[in-house]
Parts: C-alpha cells; sequence; structure tokens
C-alpha cells in the first residue's frame, strides 16, 4: 500500500490503515458509464477501491461530454468503457480496472455480480434498473441506486442486508421514466449524484456511518433541499432464478437487431417504415422519403402512427434507445421490427460514404 497515496484518508480515525486494507480487498462493478459513472468511478479508484468492473457497451458521442466530464473531445466515437478505464487507470494504476464492453442482459448479469461485493446502477434506462434489481436480489449483492430527473436526483442503497429492493420502491415495472437524453440533465446533477452514490460503497466497504438502506435520498439542485424518506420490504416482490431466466429470456429475445448496411437499398423505397426515435434538435438529419420521427418520449401516445403490417427499422442516435422502444413495440404486437446496429451515426456515415465513392 502507498503510505503517501491515501494518507489523508488514512489518517481519519473512521477509515485507518484497516480501513484502507478493506477498501483494496474491495470489488465493485459500475453499470454504465455516462454522466453518474463519471463521478463514480474516479473516486473509487482514488480512494484505492481494489478491482472496478464498468460494463456499458455505448460508444462516446459528442452531446455526451457536457455531463460524462472523464472524456475528452478526441474520444468521441471510441468505446466509453476503455476509455473509462484509460482515465481510472491513469488516475491509480495499482486499482484494477476490468473494462467490460457489452450490454448487460439476462445472460450475462448473474455471473457478472458474482465476482463483485457491490453492484452500482449507473444507467439511465428503467428496463435495465430492474434487470440490475433482480440479479441482485438472485446472487444476493448490495446494490448502489442512483437515477436523475431534469434538476433532481435520486439516491438509496437495495438490498442490504436482507433489505428492501428496488422493486419494493417502485412496483410498477410498467411506469413511463424520462432518460436524460430525452427529459434534459444538466453535468452538475450526474456529478452531484454520482459521488453520493460513490459515498455509499465507501460507508459499505468500511461499514462506517449510515447506509441509506429503507431510505431514499432525494435532492433538489434549484434549491439545494434534500429529504429522506423511508420504505420497507415487501417479500412478495422478489423473484427466483427461473423466474428471472424466464422473464429476461422473453425480453431479450423480443429485441432483434440489424446492421445498417445491410438495409441501405431499403431507403426511400415502399413497404418498409424508417422510425427515428431520436428527439427533434439531433444530428445529423435523416430525411427519407419512407421515413417518420417519433421521439421516444412521445412513441407510445403516437403509436397509431404506425402500420403494424410494414416492416419497421427503428433507430436512435447510436442504437441504445432503439432497444427501449422496441420493447414497447412489441408489447404492443408489432412484430416486423429490428433495431438499427449503431443508429443514426452509423447510417449517416454508411450514406456519406456511398455518396462519395
Amino acid at each position: 500500500m502507498s503510505a503517501s497515496r491515501y494518507n489523508r484518508q488514512v489518517i481519519l480515525p473512521e477509515v485507518g490503515e484497516n480501513g484502507q486494507q478493506k477498501l483494496l480487498k474491495a470489488r465493485v462493478l459500475i453499470i454504465g458509464a455516462g454522466g453518474l459513472a463519471s463521478a463514480i468511478l474516479p473516486y473509487l479508484a482514488a480512494a484505492g477501491v481494489g478491482e472496478i468492473g464498468i460494463v456499458d457497451d455505448d460508444v462516446i458521442e459528442l452531446s455526451n461530454l457536457h455531463r460524462q466530464v472523464i472524456y475528452k473531445n478526441d474520444a468521441v466515437g471510441k468505446s466509453k468503457v476503455q476509455q473509462a478505464k484509460r482515465m481510472a487507470t491513469e488516475l491509480n494504476p495499482t486499482t484494477k480496472i476490468n473494462a467490460i464492453s457489452k450490454r448487460l442482459s439476462g445472460k450475462n448479469a448473474l455471473d457478472l455480480f458474482k465476482h463483485y461485493d457491490i453492484i452500482v446502477d449507473a444507467t439511465d434506462n428503467l428496463l435495465t434498473k430492474y434487470l440490475i434489481n433482480d440479479a441482485c436480489c438472485i446472487v444476493n449483492k448490495p446494490l448502489v441506486y442512483g437515477s436523475i430527473y431534469r434538476f433532481e436526483g435520486q439516491v438509496s442503497v437495495f438490498n442490504y442486508k436482507n433489505g428492501p429492493t428496488y422493486r419494493c420502491l417502485y412496483p410498477d415495472e410498467n411506469s413511463r421514466s424520462l432518460n436524460c437524453n430525452d427529459a434534459g440533465v444538466i453535468g452538475i446533477s450526474v456529478g452531484i449524484i454520482g459521488m453520493l452514490q460513490a459515498n455509499e460503497v465507501i460507508k459499505m466497504i468500511l461499514e462506517i456511518g449510515e447506509v441509506l438502506s429503507s431510505k431514499i435520498l432525494v435532492y433538489n439542485l434549484l434549491n439545494n433541499e434534500q429529504q429522506k424518506y423511508d420504505f420497507e420490504k415487501k417479500e412478495n416482490l422478489v423473484i427466483d432464478k427461473s423466474a428471472f431466466e424466464a422473464k429476461y429470456k422473453t425480453i431479450e429475445n423480443q429485441v432483434e437487431e440489424i446492421a445498417a448496411e445491410t438495409i441501405l437499398d431499403k431507403i426511400d423505397t415502399d413497404g418498409v417504415l424508417f422510425l427515428d426515435i431520436r428527439n427533434s434538435d439531433e444530428f445529423p438529419k435523416m430525411n427519407f422519403k419512407n421515413g417518420i420521427q417519433i421521439p421516444l418520449l412521445n412513441l407510445e401516445s403516437e403509436i397509431e402512427k404506425l402500420d403494424k403490417n410494414q416492416t419497421i427499422y427503428v433507430f436512435c442516435q447510436s442504437g441504445i434507445r432503439s432497444k427501449t422502444a422496441m420493447e414497447l413495440l412489441n408489447k404492443h404486437q408489432f412484430k416486423n421490427v429490428k433495431s438499427i446496429i449503431g443508429g443514426a451515426l452509423v447510417l449517416n456515415q454508411l450514406m456519406e460514404e456511398g455518396t462519395k465513392a
């Protein structure tokens, strides 16, 4: 252990050399490499957490940089987890960083979670939050939760010492929730909430303070007010392993992806529809004769604009949100739907290359 690196926290009576050894032996998994993770990862690495995994299959976009501050401008287009690993390793080369460049799913969640002591939810996707919660319950791992809605953030700890879970607080899995792409977000909010999540991780490792189990902290950035609310465990909301596997296998089998280069000849042809679920202010603009733009936020309320008999190719900016749209369309009995891998960014690049050729 580097005495000089950790000196300022080791001299705290609540930490000491024994506490630092606990940190060095700890293994933490962060799901998502976006804004929340941009605060969580550097502080855990700097504190000396021995092993940190970070899971995300996304690439860095220019619109990420105002809040995902661990990435640099020249990293646009590169893997988030690989760039996150690079940053954290430069900050503290003694911390082992596992860059897991894949989408969390029902197929890999249980095996991934078993290796770590604490799981941190740094996602902004509602369905993924339920997946993380359910997997944590099955493998009995505490879950540090964080979420953002515009200028308000929430933090809690679920499944800690058999405490309440995410489903105890939010039992309605079909509720509509906006992510930051749709609702908007200021970078400071993810920084504050991410650091509060990192604080809960540190407290659990060191076994100090009062962990936010059975409580949710709500922080308002506009007036600097925060409240804590109590909630109780509901035993009937925990699913077992067989139910977990059946549930998420069904969901994931409904999401069919297709490579952009295989459908270029379908652009401006009858019989198929290109559904753009991005917001109207996102670039590049994709103007297809057989295209329609319905933001993900409005998709369910405007679903009657779509023809169930058509083949529908769904795309967002990079191929992440389109999977959520796919799940929604499948719920409404749309059968011929595919998500375009890489989204508008890949489509636009292929079209530009075709024009030059």
